[in-house]
This record gives C-alpha cells, structure tokens and sequence, in this order.
C-alpha cells in the first residue's frame, strides 16, 4: 500500500486526516514543520505528500521546490485561501494538486486516490521517440538530449499524452483526465493546467516563451508537434 508524508502543523488537523487516510489503508508518515518534512522524505519511501503551504521552520513552497529537486511524486498542496492558491500557480512551485481549507477528510482522500491512481493506459507504446526526445512508460521518465526531464507525475501523464498523438488537439479536459484519473478532483480548473503545460515547457522547450513542441491552440487546447 502507498506510503502518504502528511505534513500539517495542527495537531488536531493533521490526526483528523491520518485517520482517514489510514482508514483507506495508506501507511501515513507525519511532520509537524518543513524541515521534520524534509527528514522524513529523505529517510522513508514516500509515495505522495499532503503538504501544508503555512509550516514552521520552512514554508510549503520551499519543502515542494526542494522535493522537486529529487523526485516527481505527486504533491498536493493544502492552502487557506484561494487567493494563496492563485499565487502559488503563479510561483509555478512545482504542486500536482490544490486543496483549499478547510475541507472534509473524505475530500483530501478522494484526491489523494486520483492522484495515485495512473490513468488507464491500454495499448500504449511503451517507448515513444521523437527525434532527442524519448519517452518511456516503463521507468515513467522524459528524456531530451540525454538529459532527463524534472516532471511531476501529473505532467508526465499529460506529457505522455500529447506524444502518443503527435497534432491531435487536447482539450484541458482531456488533460485533466490523463493527468488525474477518471477519480477526478471536482474543482480543478484551468490555470492549474496552464501552469502545468507552462512548467513542462520550461523543461521541454530550447525557448519555453516560442515554444515548438507544446503549441497553445486558443479556444480549444494544446497539442505537440515534432520538430
């Protein structure tokens, strides 16, 4: 069973949620600040991080960042306000997923399943490859010019989409599906994709702002193109 780091100041808060979460049969490893976060992540097998944005010691934004360093897991950030979570998809910090408090426990687990749960990926390649760039389901890794690509799993999901059919258009609501699950979240919306696609374009694209591969198609969605 998957490994949850729940990284909540609140004891009260953060008991509430590791007992749902156990209830769904989640190992749960806890935190009560940012660097306890850190130590944990480091010394266990973490699967998935609910990860609050207000931490002593060291903020949400800078436990997500120094995680994304080293892994892609799924992360979902938990804030107080909406309008914190606009910010943070403009900081693009690198979060797979968004909950605003407060929230139910059986809300946080529903998110936590879809986001755990890979998306149905029957007759796929397993290796695609488009000239420098080579992307393999097997080992869930993105690599361009030999060097592999820092995405989230969220954003290779959706990544892995768009190369499976080089100029089809893909609505956000495809790309939420992909990126997700069909367990979806009931309020994604579409700056979380944009920030996704932006973060994937740092990463994909020689110039991230003219981009070549990732093309926005206004009024309907993305699609990738070889080059």
């Amino acid at each position: 069973m998957s490994t949850i780091l729940l990284v909540e100041d609140d004891a009260d808060i953060r008991e509430i949620e590791r007992d749902y979460l156990k209830r769904e049969g989640y190992v749960v490893r806890e935190a009560g600040d940012g660097q306890e976060a850190l130590d944990q992540f480091a010394d266990s097998a973490i699967d998935l991080v609910v990860l609050d944005l207000n931490l002593p010691v060291l903020d949400g934004v800078s436990v997500c960042r120094a995680i994304r360093r080293s892994s892609g897991i799924p992360i979902i950030m938990v804030t107080a306000k909406t309008s914190e979570i606009d910010e943070l998809l403009g900081l693009e910090v690198g979060a797979d997923d968004y909950v605003k408090k407060p929230f139910s426990p059986k809300v946080l687990v529903a998110r936590v399943r879809a986001l755990l749960k890979r998306p149905e990926l029957k007759g796929a390649e397993k290796k695609i490859t488009h000239g420098d760039l080579v992307i393999d389901l097997d080992s869930r890794s993105a690599v361009k010019h030999g060097q592999n690509l820092n995405l989230t799993a969220t954003q290779f999901n959706m990544l892995y989409l768009m190369v499976s059919s080089p100029g089809k258009v893909f609505t956000r609501e495809d790309l939420i599906e992909r990126g997700y699950g069909k367990d979806l979240p009931p309020d994604i919306f579409d700056r979380t994709i944009d920030s996704h696609i932006k973060n994937i374009r740092k990463v994909l694209e020689d110039k991230p702002d003219k981009p070549k591969y990732l093309l926005t198609v206004r009024g309907h969605g993305y699609k990738f193109m070889t080059a």
